[in-house]
């Protein structure tokens, strides 16, 4: 193998290593906490000793750190690609849900570690991008049920930021429940029957259950 070659496989052998451990650190962080998980154990589940993780992360705050954006990236590249499909609010929201619920299937751990610990981490300076994130998210959400009171597809005087942070905790907070291992309904079918609870409602409306106790 030439000298390029032999550094081309270096290379894809360090990466890939490092997105083992990140795989390793991503699970023990959401099973454990970010803070009870020491390097150690990272290097223990990854078969590895201590001062070899060290050739690939200087701590696992930047573990953490790699893990986060990543994720983040991730999930808020896709809400910028359905946005601008300008689908229209209700379409936008349910496609919306869709990509979140499908990213708790795809990228449970990340989502995990992110539910459990972006509020302790966002104390520090490294961390400022979770709160700037935070702050992306609820325009994105104020921003489409605006547009939808707007349109006249939802309806007017919901209080807003209610709505929002009811959203945002009824879809997230799946990632403690689902688990698409041996499940039943993909992520895709959870996704279709939250929306339909969420604009459609549980009860068949209030004229029809007062005409069926009249009748």
């Amino acid at each position: 193998m030439s000298p390029r070659g032999r550094k081309q496989a270096a290379e894809l052998g360090a990466s890939s290593r490092r997105a083992e451990l990140l795989a390793h650190a991503a699970e023990m962080f959401a099973e454990r906490g970010f803070r009870a998980t020491t390097v150690r154990d990272i290097a223990d589940a990854a078969g590895m000793l201590s001062g070899s993780l060290y050739h690939h992360f200087d701590s696992k705050e930047s573990m953490v750190d790699e893990i986060l954006r990543g994720f983040l990236d991730e999930l808020f590249g896709r809400y910028q690609e359905i946005l601008a499909r300008e689908l229209g609010p209700r379409q936008s929201l349910e496609a919306i849900v869709i990509a979140s619920f499908e990213c708790i299937e795809a990228r449970r751990a990340e989502v995990a570690v992110y539910q459990s610990e972006a509020k302790y981490l966002m104390r520090f300076e490294r961390f400022s991008y979770l709160g700037e994130r935070n702050v992306e998210f609820r325009k994105m959400w104020i921003g489409l049920f605006e547009d939808g009171v707007r349109q006249g597809v939802f309806r007017q005087g919901m209080d807003l930021e209610l709505v929002y942070r009811f959203v945002r905790d009824t879809v997230w907070v799946a990632v403690h429940w689902y688990r698409p291992e041996g499940g039943e309904l993909s992520a895709r079918a959870i996704a279709e029957q939250y929306l339909e609870i969420l604009l459609d409602g549980i009860g068949v409306g209030r004229r029809n259950t007062v005409a069926k106790s009249n009748g």
